[in-house]
């Protein structure tokens, strides 16, 4: 290599012309075709040759002649027909020298132009062969095909970046208008920002929409979200967790036509056409659901009877059982949502409406069937005796919670009713159940999208009797299934890991702390210890409607009575480990739809101060209680005050955001 050589090397993708003006210790410092001087290896080069230019005639005739070359150079190209050497070529399957693929291209006394036209044409288009600066291997058919496919959705990719980031910045101008429909064009942009949107790195288009977002010179996904309500695919309220956990919000078609052939059935002629029924007949005992005002399915009910020398209890549940067959489209679709899921925003029901309100629910003045649990207890309320059978009932009466605090002193059931369950609550306590309380809040949302946020006294009469009792049906239900030696699916939990106070006597400080000390409760087919609950044995099948675990296990409690075939341990341990995710989930969704909708209720709290519990001490911040709402947030640590847990303090609310799920206070 010496200087004046011509030379030609790869930068950026493209091939460069280049004449040598020094060589020192196998570095190179050339003039480019683009009148620039480089330095570089000697390794670098894609083409040398003995052609020469005068160094000496001055820089820009070097550069014109530069020039000169590299066009006749590039003109050759069209000459060089790689396809049809490929096709005489593959099946040799070998590496063909540069000079040798050169003759092949030009058999007529090529030249170093003619060898730079090779090299720049299989440079250029790389599907047929494999390119080694001077030398060529030819693909595979299979492999021509798998990079004429790969070249082919490379281009397709650029396009949609280039075309996607010119459409990102139209409907982020401001004179952007939704006039006509998608087309299927802006509908492929949707999907792509909205599964980035969503579930970002774990997205398959996560590279491209975040190359889309990059070419029209955004840097953070949460502009998606204003992206996709500003072309209608998003409501400014979306909640985004229905499509990370591919939450279902309506039923398929052939489940819909199913539960509404059920809902025609009348109960009373359903329960005719049932062979061998051994249902009691409780029709005349005076039942009454108590349930929230907005509730539409009622899946369990409550009667007390006053018998002289003592009180006779019923815990009624509706025999979802009876009409939902295990293992058909319904029961199928119900254990796929696992759950009923319940937001402020809306309800996303485990059964269809025409079940779940219709002939699943106790609807007062119809008749249904029911597992009924009936409680012998003394005038002190112990519990004597129980026994548990299947039923027909109706419902007297459709009480709230509202209507049941009202009637608490004056009403001889309710008051009754209440009394039994503060005397077993008591019993619990006594057996060393962790007693939480804690306020709910309510969120309602009215139909001009108006937010009310309350909280709700979780021991009022209604609902603590109603919490007690339904306690109480659940664990005579789990001593029922465990003497009869019959899997179900059994709740058990360790003790806490330390316990703040004792009994019910805790402060709001205490009762939420507590809560992070207990054990997580585990799911088995055999009964265990409750401890959170001071029971030796405990079930949930009081929601068959809302939750496919309390379904399956009124199904044991049913196959008892030789209603239907139990369940195995085998299949009870496979139903645990397929819903225990899913469930999870629902409890995540709801936790976090309500947080949102609170967050954006106090969006318009912004300057307001409120009241607030310090829960603990971090490295740059104190972790916070709002009381009023129930809500954590974080407290910047302040210059000169030091606070320690359960103080309380004042804080001012500055600033809110429920989408990015944010909320900033600071003291005074």
């Amino acid at each position: 290599m010496k200087s004046g050589n011509i030379v030609e090397y790869i930068d950026q993708q493209k091939i460069m012309c280049a004449v040598v003006l020094e060589v020192k210790n196998h570095r190179l410092k050339l003039l480019t075709e683009k009148n620039r001087e480089v330095n570089m290896s000697a390794s670098r080069l894609s083409h040398r040759c003995k052609n020469y230019i005068d160094v000496s005639s001055g820089r820009n005739k070097m550069v014109k002649t530069l020039k000169e070359i590299a066009g006749r150079r590039n003109e050759l190209i069209s000459q060089v027909h790689i396809k049809k050497l490929w096709e005489v070529l593959n099946t040799e399957q070998e590496w063909i020298d540069l000079s040798t693929m050169t003759e092949f291209c030009f058999p007529d006394n090529p030249s170093y132009d003619h060898e730079s036209a090779v090299v720049r044409a299989f440079f250029k288009n790389r599907l047929y062969f494999k390119f080694n600066t001077d030398r060529f291997f030819p693909n595979s058919q299979e492999q021509v095909i798998q990079i004429a496919n790969r070249e082919k959705e490379a281009a397709r990719k650029n396009r949609i970046i280039i075309e996607g980031a010119n459409w990102i910045k139209s409907v982020l101008s401001e004179n952007f208008f939704l006039s006509e429909p998608l087309s299927d064009e802006k509908l492929e942009f949707i999907k792509i920002l909205k599964s980035t949107y969503i579930f970002e790195k774990e997205s398959i288009y996560y590279g491209l929409g975040k190359a889309m977002l990059a070419k029209a010179d955004i840097n953070y996904l949460s502009v998606i979200f204003q992206i996709l309500v500003k072309v209608g695919e998003f409501d400014e309220n979306e909640n985004i967790d229905l499509y990370r956990y591919d939450i279902l919000t309506t039923f398929p078609d052939r489940v819909i036509e199913k539960a509404s052939d059920l809902s025609s059935l009348t109960t009373a002629s359903h329960m005719s056409a049932l062979p061998g029924s051994r249902r009691k007949d409780l029709t005349d005992l005076p039942l009454m659901t108590i349930d929230g005002q907005s509730t539409l399915d009622y899946d369990d009910a409550l009667s007390i009877e006053d018998m002289g020398d003592y009180y006779r209890l019923g815990i009624h549940i509706v025999d979802v059982g009876s009409f939902i067959t295990k293992g058909d489209i319904i029961d199928k679709e119900a254990f796929e949502r696992g759950s009923s899921i319940y937001m402020p925003d809306g309800k996303i029901p485990m059964l269809p409406s025409s079940l779940a309100e219709n002939i699943c629910s106790l609807k007062a003045g119809e008749l249904r069937p029911a597992i009924s649990t009936m409680v012998k207890l003394s005038p002190a309320a112990d519990i004597i005796d129980y026994e548990i059978i299947p039923s027909l009932i109706r419902v007297k009466n459709q009480l709230s919670y509202y209507d049941v605090n009202l009637l608490a002193d004056e009403n001889k059931e309710i008051f009754i009713l209440h009394d039994i369950a503060k005397k077993y609550r008591k019993e619990r306590l006594a057996s060393g159940a962790v007693q939480i309380t804690l306020p709910d809040i309510n969120v309602w949302i009215d139909k001009d999208g108006e937010i009310t946020v309350s909280k709700i006294n979780r021991e009022s009469p209604g609902r603590m009797l109603v919490a007690e009792l339904m306690i109480m049906g659940n664990w005579l239900m789990a001593k029922f299934l465990a003497e009869h030696k019959i899997s179900a699916i059994f709740r058990s939990q360790p003790g806490p890991r330390e316990r703040l106070y004792k009994g019910d006597e805790g402060t709001l400080f205490q009762n939420y702390m507590q809560r992070r000390h207990l054990s997580r409760f585990i799911l088995g087919p055999e009964p265990h210890q409750h401890s959170g609950l001071g029971l030796d044995a405990y079930i949930t099948a009081t929601s068959p409607i809302r939750r496919y675990f309390d379904l399956v296990t009124q199904r044991q409690l049913r196959s008892a009575f030789g209603l239907e075939k139990p369940y195995t341990h085998e299949e009870i341990d496979k139903i645990i480990q397929s819903l225990e995710l899913p469930v999870s989930n629902v409890s995540r969704i709801q936790q976090r739809r309500n947080r949102y909708w609170i967050l954006k209720y106090l969006e318009g709290k912004v300057g307001q101060k409120q009241g607030a519990i310090v829960l603990t001490r971090r490295r740059n911040n104190y972790q916070i209680l709002i009381p009023e709402y129930m809500i954590e947030c974080d407290l910047p640590i302040s210059s000169g005050i030091v606070l320690k847990p359960e103080d309380l303090i004042r804080i001012t609310i500055q600033h809110v955001n429920a989408r990015k799920d944010v909320i900033s206070v600071f003291m005074g």
